[in-house]
């Protein structure tokens, strides 16, 4: 028993004496935070090109470079180097970050000192006192280069070294110049402010499009016939001809429909449905419709806009503005209706106003479009039927920052035009319209 225990006590000396030294085999390379080094070198091409190289030594997969002038890179390839273009003298702080086999980091960083200026993209962009609606912009860069142009609200200038930029809403806008030299664009972006709306904002717009319909024949360059009787998503009854159904006469466009068959099923009436898709699109302005309308139970004439995306984004993400919808069940009044990804169908966003002569007398539809709000009128803007402004425009509420385009139509029946049957005895009825005409900024 003594002699058990004497050998149990050396036992614990030597377990204590192994604790205590290093485990054999476990060396810097087994040790994956130390199983690399990081560091890169860079040579002047000329007074503004660097090139950079990576000099990092061990085990690592992938690097990360960031140059300092906002340009960065990713990479696997170990050998891979950078030519880099600094356009204006100064120091840049350049970083090169390495990743290590098993996710650990390591980073160099060196500063470069640039000692020419090549190349400084600049500008100056002041309110016109005398007009505070208006800034004025100069291209200030210096340097050699190319092409370059200023965006501001959805509008681009190209080539203008001195340009004004038109803001009619109060508010804060910013206004980029991209610059292109060598192969690359250069971006340089700032704040206006302007402190009131433009008054004669809606005078200064200018006529862009019109169709008058002069002549005797559709213009094909304008309008597409769209054609078929599936019900076009609404249950409709009407066939839509290729034209059969329109005429001009006297500077008039007549879109009639007329019934074929009492069976109160899709093909029993023949119509017209006009579009401008594809050849007549537009952003912004005011757009104007003067027409007179068909009536009784059962008709649904229409003055819409599509967003020209809808084949690609389908609808309602689209958009689609109502600048005017008329049921004949409702005699005497004209409704006007956004549908988005946010409201559509009846929850789209509308209101409606009676119009007492919308049947016996021409009247104008109007639509004041514009990166704020879209009104809808009667005959004068300040007769509104609908205003649709979101407070806070995404692109569910909002999709109307893109091209739309023109739809003329007169349908029977429907989910809307139909909700309370159709007379048979009203047809044929006719939409006339006198011209529809687009004023933009110029």
């Amino acid at each position: 028993m003594k002699k058990l225990h004497f050998i149990n006590k050396w036992t614990a000396l030597l377990i204590l004496i192994s604790l205590s030294l290093p485990f054999a085999g476990c060396g810097e390379e087994d040790n994956p935070a130390d199983a690399f080094s990081v560091d890169f070198s860079y040579d002047f091409i000329d007074d503004n090109n660097i090139r950079f190289s990576n000099t990092s030594e061990g085990e690592y997969h992938i690097m990360n470079w960031d140059f300092g002038n906002g340009r960065t890179e990713s990479t696997t390839s170990k050998s891979k180097a950078y030519d880099v273009y600094y356009p204006e003298a100064g120091d840049y702080d350049v970083e090169l970050l390495v990743v290590g086999l098993q996710g650990d980091k390591k980073s160099a960083a060196k500063t470069v000192s640039i000692s020419k200026t090549d190349f400084a993209l600049s500008f100056t962009a002041k309110v016109n006192t005398s007009n505070p609606n208006t800034v004025n912009l100069v291209n200030t860069s210096e340097g050699t280069f190319g092409a370059f142009s200023w965006s501001f609200r959805n509008k681009v200038i190209e080539n203008e070294t001195n340009a004004v930029a038109y803001f009619p809403y109060a508010g804060t806008y910013e206004i980029e110049l991209q610059v292109e030299k060598d192969g690359e664009t250069y971006s340089s972006v700032q704040s206006v402010s302007i402190a009131a709306n433009d008054p004669d904002y809606f005078s200064k717009l200018e006529l862009v499009w019109s169709d008058e319909f002069d002549g005797t024949d559709v213009n094909t360059d304008n309008w597409t016939f769209e054609t078929g009787s599936g019900g076009w998503g609404n249950n409709e009854l009407q066939n839509y001809t290729s034209g059969a159904n329109s005429e001009i006469q006297n500077g008039i466009l007549t879109i009639t429909a007329e019934k074929v068959n009492d069976d109160q099923l899709a093909g029993s009436y023949t119509s017209s449905r006009m579009i401008t898709s594809g050849k007549k699109e537009f952003t912004y302005g005011r757009m104007e419709i003067r027409a007179k309308l068909p009536s009784g139970r059962g008709i649904w004439p229409a003055i819409w806009m599509l967003g020209a995306d809808i084949g690609s984004t389908g609808w309602p993400a689209c958009g689609e503005i109502d600048i005017m919808e008329y049921v004949g069940y409702q005699p005497n009044t004209v409704h006007a209706t956004v549908h988005t990804s946010a409201g559509y169908g009846g929850n789209g966003s509308g209101s409606s106003k009676s119009l007492e002569t919308a049947e016996e007398e021409f009247h104008v539809y109007g639509l004041f479009w514009t990166e704020k709000e879209l009104v809808f009128y009667t005959d004068s803007p300040e007769n509104v039927t609908h205003r649709y402004a979101p407070a806070s425009k995404t692109i569910e509420n909002w999709p109307f920052d893109k091209p739309q385009f023109f739809i003329l139509n007169v349908a029977v029946g429907g989910n809307w035009g139909g909700a309370q049957g159709i007379d048979t005895s009203i047809f044929p009825q006719s939409m006339q319209v006198d011209y529809v005409r687009v004023y933009q900024e110029k």
